[in-house]
């Protein structure tokens, strides 16, 4: 196990993603912890993960996070659904410090909001592959009903910028059009791009299916989880580093339509 100093103050939290998709979690992290510094990894140079298998998501994985576990982070966040599916009990046994994953945030969300016990779940090939949300479901209610649809043309049409036009709108009615017929009032978006299709895909299915942000329910237990181990920063405001393992130029013109403005700069690590 890699012991990181148990410290609190203006460390900061830890957060990786196979790419761009991440920035979705880490904007709702700064958005409930503004006085927060925060560290993102990109993986850009190897994205997409869904279509590698486990043994290279986990090495990435590991590969990531002790990257960022050498700057002394406090938390580790695994701001990926493929990576989280794979990789996040090795890099849970890895590290001293807490390391919290998108999907459990995610599955809970979901039996919370369910009323007909019908839950959808897409993503990833990899991530609908692993089964990991469907164990996750299942683990919190036996009795669930659970239709998963991978995606993969999502995330592309994301970062080209395609949210809201007729590719988006047609692509969405592909891939949902099985699961809208299923009955689910609850649709879990198990990708950190699919927030920014958000309101296409809620127009698709209608006002009776509840969308779950897994960025957004993945915040909300960093800030439990910190604030249980007493390591919340009051001081502010917090500050953001961002680093890529390919082109800084890409990564902050697709991060504009994730953050507008904030990605303003990017450090290029050489591997």
């Amino acid at each position: 196990m890699i012991r990181v100093n148990d410290v609190s103050g203006d460390v900061a939290i830890g957060i990786f993603d196979s790419g761009i998709g991440g920035l979705t979690v880490y904007q709702q992290i700064a958005a409930l912890l503004p006085a927060e510094n925060l560290i993102y990894l990109g993986d850009t140079a190897r994205c997409p993960y869904g279509t590698k298998s486990h043994d290279v998501v986990t090495q990435y994985a590991c590969e990531n996070s002790d990257f960022l576990a050498e700057r002394n982070i406090k938390m580790l966040v695994v701001a990926c659904n493929t990576a989280s599916a794979v990789a996040l009990m090795a890099l849970q046994e890895r590290y001293t410090i807490p390391v919290i994953g998108v999907i459990r945030p995610g599955a809970l969300a979901a039996v919370r909001s369910s009323q007909n016990r019908k839950i959808g779940v897409i993503g990833t090939e990899a991530t609908i592959a692993s089964g990991a949300y469907t164990k996750a479901l299942r683990a919190l209610d036996p009795s669930l009903e659970i239709y998963t649809r991978a995606c993969p043309l999502l995330v592309p049409l994301v970062e080209e910028g395609w949210v809201e036009n007729d590719v988006a709108r047609s692509t969405v009615a592909t891939y949902l059009s099985s699961l809208k017929q299923s009955g689910i009032d609850t649709l879990i978006l198990g990708c950190t791009h699919y927030p920014l299709l958000k309101k296409t895909i809620a127009v698709y299915l209608g006002d009776h299916v509840e969308l779950i942000d897994s960025a957004e329910e993945t915040a909300k237990v960093v800030v439990e989880t910190l604030s249980d181990n007493h390591r919340t920063q009051s001081n502010g405001p917090g500050r953001g580093s961002f680093f890529v393992t390919d082109s800084p130029d890409q990564f902050i013109k697709v991060g504009a339509r994730f953050l507008g403005d904030v990605v303003e700069s990017a450090v290029r690590l050489e591997r």
